[in-house]
């Protein structure tokens, strides 16, 4: 893959260095459930995803997001934390799913082939992973031309007030797992797409919605 230089190329994406998934994934579901689910019903709900698409979650987790998508899909979700992918299993056990698979798997280096799905999901994580551009170039390697991405994160606001009192919080944060210094900007710039949504979901939410399509060209056979 021929990508962007990365600021953290050959840093370890070990999900353990964060406290949130080491100490607290069986609490998980229970702390962001009501907080980050509904956000992401209603966007996987305004995709309209066709029949037979294939869908691809990095840093699926415990599968806080798998009831939303519409059974007529096909959707892999990859994790590295093993405690978290068990957690998504046994929904998949509870409820019967069959569209839903899982693989343990590094975000930062996907093992699917280039043009592999129809969408790429990442839900909550870009500010965990150590290397926000890395998974950026995956995500598009992975998604065909054309195909579909879509980020919901919180980035660091433009404005300077609340990115000053934001970047105070950061070496705590950093402590837990996550990032809060990074912007949106910088994540998108100069990567291969084309941003056709970029909203919040409410005034005061402090996640933004980003939906973007993968402006890469078929190679073309001689």
């Amino acid at each position: 893959m021929v990508g962007r230089r990365t600021e953290a190329q050959n840093a370890s994406s070990d999900p353990h260095r964060s406290k949130i998934y080491a100490e607290f994934s069986h609490l998980y579901d229970k702390i962001f459930q009501r907080i980050f689910f509904p956000r992401i019903a209603q966007v996987i709900s305004s995709l309209n995803i066709q029949p037979g698409a294939r869908v691809l979650e990095v840093g699926v987790g415990t599968g806080l997001s798998l009831s939303a998508y519409p059974p007529h899909c096909d959707v892999v979700g990859i994790d590295l934390a093993q405690d978290m992918l068990d957690q998504a299993a046994d929904k998949i056990r509870e409820q019967g799913w069959r569209h839903i698979s899982l693989r343990q798997m590094d975000a930062l280096n996907l093992s699917f082939p280039d043009d592999s799905f129809d969408y790429v999901m990442a839900f909550h994580v870009v500010s965990v992973v150590p290397d926000a551009t890395r998974l950026l170039d995956e995500a598009r390697r992975v998604l065909r031309p054309n195909g579909t991405l879509v980020v919901i994160n919180h980035f660091r606001s433009e404005r300077p007030v609340i990115g000053s009192l934001v970047e105070m919080a950061d070496p705590v944060t950093r402590k837990l797992g996550w990032r809060t210094t990074l912007r949106l900007v910088d994540m998108f710039n100069g990567a291969s797409v084309a941003i056709e949504k970029q909203f919040k979901t409410s005034p005061r939410s402090l996640f933004t919605v980003v939906i973007a399509r993968n402006q890469k060209q078929l190679l073309a056979v001689g």
